[in-house]
């Protein structure tokens, strides 16, 4: 089940289209209300492509949804489990989750890995049981489960070129796309017992989990979301590579994607990585501004 080849397969109990087009609606309303950066960049896409992507978000936004709530930890797991027992039935098309009938549909027409929608659940899984990361490869490797299976999924919407080169820029892309929201998120994170960091990183600068929750950091804090950032910055680099293996309508999509994330990153370095006094953001029209000249001739493909 975890191959695009397999999902091809016609299910034995198909919804009806009336199902899958009300699917889509109830996607679409929760990609308009919950996907405040990614929302703008699926405006560049034709209809099928926008409203496929809105599908895929809603899957991987109830999922995070499912696992960061105020329930007790069993209930999130239980609640995963079910969810991804769901997954599993509606390819069969035997499901009354208002939000699958599209997932589906979506998956079977782009040919999209349902190992991508599976490790997504695995990796909002393993956050219920672990609020450190030792290393930067632990990190890499949550952020990989949670981030770049996004992006993996979303070129099979878009349309591009499968060669290795690609596949690793998309991992890249999740990579630098996660490290900027766990920046963004430092303090709030730490507040609630979560420190993304990684550990290794904090005792080369001396800190602990205490210093980086509290309100007023000192130099070393600064320096270390400094470093974080620069890290984030070699993966946004190396996700460039991604422009060069997409369709057009997926290249439109990616930039105003990574232009969009990757202004908050730039936000976070000029403000000498303080994320701590306030909350790092863009408004909705640098956002949309950001997005829209996607279509100008001058628009650059490559950043």
């Amino acid at each position: 089940m975890t191959t695009a080849e397999t999902i091809r397969m016609p299910p034995r109990n198909p919804p009806s289209q009336g199902a899958i087009d009300e699917s889509y609606r109830r996607c679409t309303a929760l990609a308009r209300r919950a996907a405040r950066n990614f929302y703008y960049s699926f405006w560049v896409l034709p209809a099928d492509k926008r409203r496929a992507m809105c599908a895929l978000y809603a899957f991987f936004r109830h999922t995070d949804d499912l696992g960061d709530c105020d329930r007790p930890t069993a209930e999130r797991r239980t609640a995963l489990a079910n969810w991804r027992s769901d997954l599993r039935r509606a390819i069969d098309g035997a499901t009354d989750d208002p939000l699958l009938p599209a997932v589906v549909d979506a998956v079977r027409r782009y040919a999209v890995p349902v190992e991508y929608l599976e490790t997504a659940v695995d990796g909002v899984e393993s956050d219920l049981d672990r609020s450190r990361f030792a290393t930067v490869a632990e990190l890499e490797h949550y952020c990989y489960q949670v981030a770049s299976v996004v992006g993996l999924a979303c070129i099979h919407v878009w349309g591009f070129d499968p060669r290795p080169e690609a596949y690793e820029a998309a991992r890249r892309c999740g990579l630098a796309f996660q490290l900027t929201n766990i920046l963004r998120d430092v303090r709030e994170d730490a507040e609630h017992g979560r420190v993304y960091l990684p550990a290794e990183d904090l005792d080369r600068f001396g800190l602990t989990a205490e210093d980086v929750a509290s309100p007023q950091p000192n130099a070393r804090v600064l320096e270390l979301i400094r470093c974080e950032a620069e890290r984030a910055e070699e993966h946004y680099r190396a996700a460039c590579g991604l422009f060069a293996y997409l369709s057009p309508d997926g290249r439109r999509t990616y930039g105003a994607m990574y232009d969009i994330y990757h202004a908050l990153l730039v936000k976070i370095r000029d403000r000498g990585g303080d994320v701590f006094s306030s909350r790092v953001r863009l408004s909705g029209w640098h956002k949309a501004t950001l997005a829209l000249r996607q279509w100008t001739p001058l628009a650059r493909r490559a950043p």
